[in-house]
């Protein structure tokens, strides 16, 4: 099966080729297409995330996939959640989004830094589809005082995984995929396709 990837995010394209490597499915990317990131008007991660494949395959005639995922930490209600991407204005601007994060919680105490990744996929077969495929994802864990790793994009230096005691951007690859937000709904993912979902 071919799809188109509705993201122009380069972290997260890199992750989705690996996630979806041995399952016999070509992702394309919408750049290939000339395909312009859609307008996420949506108030949910389900709502963005079925707006970006729909608008994806409108524009291609291909079935689509498109992810919705954001950071949401419990001492700022939630936020930035939907916003995680441009909460510092400019959109994707990590550096930035994470200066804001870590100034917005500078005097909160490490019991109430909690904080989970929230990832939904969104698989349409077409832009009108009525039965698209969604699977979420999360991650659990705490925001860190300062970023560390080198590994990642976006929140992963200041994303610590308790049970690893690593921030994202420590973690290596093959776990990553294993425990992330992104790994978990794409897990899900291939286990309904390979359920043999109609037509895909």
């Amino acid at each position: 099966m071919t799809l188109v990837l509705a993201s122009s995010n380069a972290g997260k394209l890199a992750e989705f080729r690996s996630l979806l490597d041995g399952t016999g499915i070509q992702a394309v990317p919408q750049t290939e297409f000339g395909i312009v990131d859609a307008d996420e008007t949506g108030l949910t991660f389900i709502e963005n995330a079925l707006l970006k494949a729909r608008h994806a395959s409108a524009a291609t005639g291909l079935p689509a996939l498109a992810d919705d995922s954001g950071l949401c930490v419990d001492a700022l209600d939630g936020a930035p959640g939907l916003y995680s991407a441009r909460y510092a204005g400019g959109h994707g601007d990590a550096a930035a989004n994470i200066a804001k994060l870590l100034h917005a919680l500078r005097d909160v105490p490490t019991a109430r830094r909690t904080a989970h990744f929230h990832c939904v996929l969104a698989l349409v077969r077409r832009p009108d589809d009525p039965a698209p495929i969604v699977c979420e994802g999360l991650w659990r864990g705490s925001i860190l005082d300062a970023p560390r790793g080198a590994h990642g994009f976006g929140y992963d230096p200041v994303f610590l995984d308790p049970l690893l005691g690593l921030s994202a951007a420590e973690v290596d690859p093959a776990t990553k995929h294993r425990v992330s937000h992104r790994g978990q709904a794409m897990h899900a993912l291939r286990q309904r396709l390979a359920a043999g979902m109609p037509g895909y």
